[in-house]
């Protein structure tokens, strides 16, 4: 039984709902009074608190295993972007990483726009992902070139605005969180949420073009198994 799981320990809820509250916040652009409302259709009577504090604890538990089960298996060729959220009237940057498939890389949210910056994030890369990319695709920010001279000097790097079209739609499903939770309250609050927001949403990241709909739906099941698998539900 999950809820016997140490995972779900001292928690009224079994490790099911549990589990699929947090699958529905990350999964979907929903919400915490969306999925309280979705789970109380069900007869599953939980505060939106309680919801908000599932998604940070055990949606954290969730996507650190997610990573720790691609390390290594994500593509060579890295998108790297940036683009900015108003946090408290404040710009802040929300720079990130995609390999050539549209997973997500890495992302991490600073003040500043800069070669400092882009150095943080392609240290950041470095050490999740154990190794270099083959090329490393940008926009024509300055800073990225500086960065890597630094940082990557032998890594081939093509700057061009029309070829980072996967790193720039990639930030599409935090830009449509951002509307539903009428911005982001803090730097702390978008950091944690991007964090386990974009590995999840990688073990349910499934290309819909060049692959026939029963190849599709085979993938979407070994996704949600595995999800099972990860979360003990």
């Amino acid at each position: 039984m999950t809820d016997r799981d140490p995972l779900y320990r001292r928690h009224r809820f079994p490790g099911e709902i549990i589990a699929h509250a947090v699958w529905l916040y990350f999964r979907f652009p929903l919400s915490l009074r969306m999925v309280e409302d979705m789970l109380a259709a069900r007869g599953i009577i939980v505060s939106h608190q309680t919801v908000r504090l599932w998604a940070e604890k055990f949606g954290r538990a969730f996507a650190s295993e997610i990573r720790c089960r691609s390390a290594g298996r994500l593509g060579g060729k890295w998108h790297l972007d940036e683009v900015v959220v108003s946090i408290g009237g404040k710009k802040h940057w929300l720079w990130r990483a995609v390999d050539e498939d549209g997973f997500v890389l890495d992302v991490l949210v600073q003040s500043r726009r800069n070669t400092k910056a882009a150095k943080r994030l392609m240290r950041k890369l470095l050490k999740s992902q154990g190794r270099t990319p083959r090329v490393m695709i940008t926009d024509e920010l300055r800073s990225y070139d500086a960065a890597k001279r630094e940082i990557m000097p032998g890594v081939e790097h093509r700057s061009h605005r029309g070829l980072n079209n996967r790193a720039e739609n990639s930030h599409q499903p935090v830009r449509r969180r951002e509307r539903v939770m009428k911005r982001f309250k803090a730097r702390r609050h978008l950091q944690c949420f991007v964090s386990i927001h974009d590995p999840i949403a990688n073990l349910f990241h499934i290309p819909r073009h060049d692959i026939p709909s029963s190849h599709h739906r085979e993938l979407r099941s070994a996704a949600m198994n595995l999800w099972a698998k990860i979360t003990r539900a």
